[in-house]
């Protein structure tokens, strides 16, 4: 995984991201491909996240510059992600213990993805400082910022006529480390949100207020908790399963939920080393895919939110180590 870092002004952190995927050599205009559906919903969804949130627009326009292409084109592949693009897994979820509140994750994607990932500190001038962790660039997975929020998406399979232009997953978490301070702000700024298609949006912070925000662009469910709160590829709730057409979600969802709600209700010793051992599958399945699934956790994390620890497997957790993660100090 890459450790980047970025710093200053919208303008000055895109062309920051620019000239590291120049210098990548991807061949970026076959990467943002798209069909004619992708491409009608990335420019309508483009046009909303750009008008509420215009540094994102600045800086995906500098971006898009350092490698000679279109904001547009470049702005309506990464409205796809997430959403209407690729499947992913992952299973994420928060606990309580001991006056603390820890946050877990498994990032579970298609193994080739694993070389374009990268966990960026962001040090933008006018808004808070955050650490997100992405397998794509300006979007995001999960992250941690200054004020001990933790946010983080899960991607739960829509109904094709569902899916609205909107904002998608990964932009949502990149707003909610950027622009709010607890999980009460994080709500109601999400409930004013457009919401593109649907995923699970997981909210812990300092204070012990624990949720998952089963979103789709027709309603949003609210689940809270003062204990422990977990989200995968399904929606949990009753009331927005009719939502999505895989009740128990792809990839093993409901066992990976079952693994965490079992783990969860008996927490024990270290909470680091048991939010990394729930990780790594010592309580249940929670990465042991097979191989001809093709599909695997990319990287793993854990963050301990009262004290900005941030600690990461590069790999699946199974078999990588957790490291601390030093660059959480600048938080």
């Amino acid at each position: 995984m890459y450790l980047t870092r970025f710093r200053g002004t919208p303008e000055s952190i895109g062309k920051r991201t620019g000239a590291m995927l120049a210098k990548s050599g991807s061949d970026f205009f076959t990467l943002t491909e798209l069909d004619d559906f992708q491409k009608k919903f990335g420019r309508r969804s483009q046009q909303i996240l750009f008008s509420l949130f215009p540094d994102l627009c600045t800086e995906t326009e500098h971006a898009a510059e350092a490698i000679n292409m279109p904001r547009e084109r470049l702005a309506s592949w990464l409205m796809t992600l997430g959403c209407c693009y690729e499947p992913m897994g992952c299973t994420a979820f928060a606990f309580r213990f001991c006056g603390k509140t820890y946050y877990g994750r498994n990032n579970d994607l298609p193994p080739a993805l694993r070389k374009v990932c990268q966990s960026a500190l962001y040090l933008p001038e006018k808004h808070n400082r955050f650490l997100m962790n992405t397998s794509s660039f300006i979007n995001g997975e999960e992250g941690l910022n200054e004020h001990g929020l933790a946010a983080a998406m899960t991607f739960v399979p829509p109904f094709p006529h569902e899916i609205k232009a909107g904002i998608n997953s990964v932009f949502l978490v990149r707003i909610l480390l950027e622009y709010c301070t607890c999980t009460q702000d994080a709500l109601l700024l999400l409930k004013d949100l457009p919401i593109a298609s649907a995923c699970n949006i997981l909210l812990a912070d300092k204070s012990g207020f624990l949720a998952v925000a089963e979103c789709s662009p027709q309603e949003v469910q609210i689940r809270k908790s003062e204990a422990y709160i977990f989200a995968a590829n399904h929606f949990y709730s009753e009331k927005m399963k009719p939502h999505s057409p895989l009740a128990d979600g792809p990839y093993r969802s409901a066992e990976r939920v079952k693994t965490c709600r079992t783990a969860l209700a008996n927490i024990s010793g270290d909470p680091t080393e048991f939010a990394q051992q729930l990780l790594a599958g010592r309580f249940g399945f929670m990465c042991a895919y097979r191989r001809a699934e093709n599909f695997d956790t990319v990287w793993a994390s854990v963050f301990c939110l009262n004290d900005l620890l941030v600690r990461r497997a590069d790999g699946n957790p199974a078999r990588a180590k957790f490291k601390t993660d030093a660059r959480a100090a600048l938080l």
